[in-house]
């Protein structure tokens, strides 16, 4: 019994499954200390066939027992395991048990069908590449045979049995035969040729006789309606003037050609006799004399022998026999082999027995071929089994950097960031509910492959730099793990602090955030009812009506409150001179502190914003947990997946330089801009008004720190005494610096 270690990976404890002995061993510890319960197919970097077989059942979900199933399988059938361990996709035979003796020789059966020449061993490509070898030779183990894979006598007998009943697919696809398809053929056969053996009975009219069937049922209706007159007539006498137009319904219809067409297919096809005779002259030219005109001609005449008339008698013989014809036909037609009836024949039972053979033939391989299924599920455990329990049980893929784990999906390039982890997701809003609970950055970035009409979205975390660059439409490249380059765009943010210092520095980038959007809101409100004030008087301006002529010493009208151009003047006035108090009183307070005060205020301003926020964002770096965004895509987890700080700096790096790379520190852009100042006219500032402006900006800050300046270069002796007194003359002498020479202040004069 292999002996288990558990490594610390991340803050999480782990153990280590670092050959498929251990395995063995590993997947008998209680589930509580596995890292995953359960996890969905989608999303994993392996062979999907493997997947599916992992799923016995069937729920698109991989669980505890499964993989302990999956294991215990694939333990019965190697009694050498340095596949398994080396992950292999080939399969050596001598590793095989005893109790998988079937598979050797199914695994033998595929070698020799290949022609191979290592009898030794048998790899996944030479599976596959086998099972579509049999497959095309016909060898598909379900008794279906394709015509192509009869001898050549036999194919057009297979292909009109198989055009006479529903399909029959083989694994191959293709259309074929098997015993119970020839039974039924056989069956119809025997019932067809039977049912043609008695044709000539029935067919008394000669080669013509379906023909003739079809037009005496033609005529029917019309026939069978005048011989039930005839009855009608000869029962009741009177009834022969109801079968005739009224007078009145014949006036009625003159003009209307509607009505007098409706009329006539009321009369019968002629006058009605109660001996039950049609005289075939004595036929209406109604909407069927021509149909009849012709049956009279062609078909009663030569078949009854008789031109002048029709009896209700020789109506019935005739119409019982087309009846009988045309049941013949349709009881025919409704075989399966009808479309091969005349050739029924010439068909042998030696040819039947041919193919019933072969189809057993290939029935008898069923048991190697599904033995051989069960081969490619053993080489697919030996793949991947290890690796999956690796990402599985344990996860020790996911923290070292050089290794994939199976659920990620590939890598991101972004602003100048390259982040390493990326999984699936299949349902975004359900994922962003559950990692906005969390405490780690998350992106939404929809990858769009080249040769795809829709992509797919990941999920990658942002565990190092400034999350504030990372926007919504923000573009980049996205690798898969095979290396195939696709469009990325960021689709959504979930916003937290990926370091201490941003986590420190996001309170004032919040304030001046709020800041500027007041200031804006602010200017354009102002912009707005400076508008609205314009548009106010220009309006009262031009809709007054003209003043009336006053005495020159009339006191002068007071201007309307609130409107015009004054008042907008007024008001600018005001709210300029609000804005000029405002600004002294600040200038004034700034003016009384020293520059220490101000350093003093500064520091402990930054202190008491910044610490509270570093000290929450320091709680929520120490929290951040990777499983939410497993758990997003459908994964249990039973652990938390810790987000540690030299972790957080492999899944989100910054690649540096090369190493044989040098950095030029000249700027390209200024040179190229110096070139082009001769031929271009700045809009700009001067270059002696821009000095200008410095300059009043640099004494206005000196004006402002004068005081203290002053003296810390009196008390260091940096000024002399002279200079001292002069700069510092309202200063009493206690408050004068060590060494320094008390002037008496003199109070200038009142101005007059």
């Amino acid at each position: 019994m292999a002996q288990l270690v558990y490594r610390r990976y991340g803050g999480s404890l782990q153990v280590d499954i670092p050959d498929f002995n251990t395995l063995t061993e590993a997947v008998r510890i209680p589930a509580t200390q596995w890292i995953a319960l359960a996890c969905p197919m989608e999303g994993i970097a392996c062979d999907p066939r493997f997947l599916a077989l992992m799923d016995a059942d069937g729920n698109r979900r991989i669980r505890v027992e499964e993989l302990r199933a999956a294991v215990d399988w694939t333990a019965a059938r190697l009694k050498d395991r340095k596949g398994a361990d080396a992950s292999s996709d080939v399969l050596e035979l001598a590793a095989l048990s005893d109790t998988a003796d079937n598979l050797k020789g199914a695994a033998e059966l595929v070698l020799r069908t290949l022609n191979a020449p290592d009898t030794t061993r048998l790899s996944l490509e030479q599976l596959r590449t086998s099972d579509k070898a049999l497959r095309d030779a016909g060898k598909n183990g379900d008794g279906i045979i394709a015509p192509v894979s009869l001898p050549e006598r036999l194919r057009p007998l297979a292909q009109s049995i198989i055009a006479a009943f529903p399909p029959l697919t083989n694994r191959a696809g293709l259309a074929g035969v098997d015993v119970g398809l020839v039974k039924r053929f056989r069956e119809e056969r025997t019932a067809l040729l039977t049912h043609l053996g008695g044709r000539d009975a029935v067919f008394t009219w000669g080669t013509a006789s379906l023909e003739q069937a079809k037009r005496v049922h033609d005529v029917a209706p019309l026939l069978d309606g005048y011989f039930v007159q005839c009855r009608l007539v000869a029962a009741q006498p009177e009834a022969a003037a109801s079968l005739r137009l009224r007078a009145d319904r014949v006036e009625g219809a003159l003009g209307d050609l509607g009505a007098m067409g409706k009329a006539a297919n009321e009369l019968p096809i002629a006058p009605p006799d109660p001996s039950g005779v049609l005289v075939w002259a004595r036929l209406y030219r109604g909407p069927g004399y021509e149909k009849l005109e012709a049956f009279h001609q062609e078909v009663a005449t030569p078949l009854l022998g008789d031109g002048v008339k029709l009896t209700d008698t020789a109506w019935r013989e005739l119409s019982a026999k087309a009846e009988a014809i045309l049941g013949w036909q349709a009881k025919r037609d409704a075989s399966a082999l009808h479309a091969v009836a005349d050739t029924l024949g010439t068909v042998s039972d030696e040819d039947l027995d041919a193919i019933e053979a072969v189809s057993r033939e290939d029935l008898s391989l069923k048991p190697t071929l599904d033995v051989i299924a069960e081969l490619e599920r053993l080489v697919l455990y030996q793949r991947w089994l290890l690796l999956f329990a690796n990402n599985f049980i344990s996860m020790p893929n996911l923290y070292l950097p050089k290794r994939r784990a199976l659920m990620e999906k590939g890598t991101l390039i972004l602003g100048g960031r390259k982040y390493t982890l990326s999984v699936l997701v299949t349902d975004r809003a359900a994922h962003a509910a559950l990692t906005g609970q969390g405490t780690t950055c998350i992106l939404y970035v929809k990858v769009m492959p080249r040769d795809a009409t829709d992509g797919y979205e990941v999920a990658v975390p942002v565990t190092s730099g400034r999350s504030t660059e990372l926007v919504v439409g923000k573009r980049g490249v996205f690798y898969d793990v095979d290396g195939k380059e696709s469009d990325a765009i960021v689709t959504q943010v979930v916003r937290q602090p990926v370091s201490l210092w941003e986590s420190m520095t996001m309170p004032f980038m919040r304030i001046g955030a709020f800041i500027t959007s007041k200031v804006e809101g602010l200017a354009a409100s102002g912009e707005k009812d400076f508008d609205a004030s314009l548009e106010s008087g220009y309006k009262q301006t031009v809709t007054a009506p003209p003043p009336p002529a006053a005495p020159a010493a009339a006191a002068p009208a007071a201007a309307p409150a609130g409107g015009g151009i004054a008042g907008v003047l007024a008001a600018g006035g005001i709210a300029f001179a609000a804005l000029g108090s405002s600004l002294a009183f600040i200038l004034t307070q700034v003016k009384s502190l020293t520059l220490v005060d101000v350093i003093t205020a500064a520091t402990i301003l930054a202190i008491v914003v910044m610490a509270p926020a570093g000290l929450l964002g320091w709680m929520k770096l120490r929290r951040r947990n990777l499983a939410l965004l497993l758990e997003g895509s459908g994964w249990a987890l039973n652990d938390r997946l810790m987000l540690t700080r030299s972790v957080a700096t492999l899944i989100t790096r910054k690649p540096k330089l090369p190493k044989n790379a040098r950095v030029d520190r000249a700027d390209l852009v200024r040179g190229a801009l110096r070139h082009t100042q001769d031929d271009d006219e700045t809009d700009g500032m001067s270059l002696g008004a821009r000095i200008g402006l410095t300059l009043l900006i640099l004494f206005v800050l000196g004006w402002q720190v004068r005081v203290p300046v002053t003296e810390w270069l009196c008390t260091y002796h940096w000024l002399s005494e002279d200079a001292c007194r002069v700069l510092l003359p309202k200063l009493v002498p206690s408050e004068l610096p060590a060494g320094a020479i008390p002037v008496v202040p003199v109070t200038p004069a009142p101005v007059k």
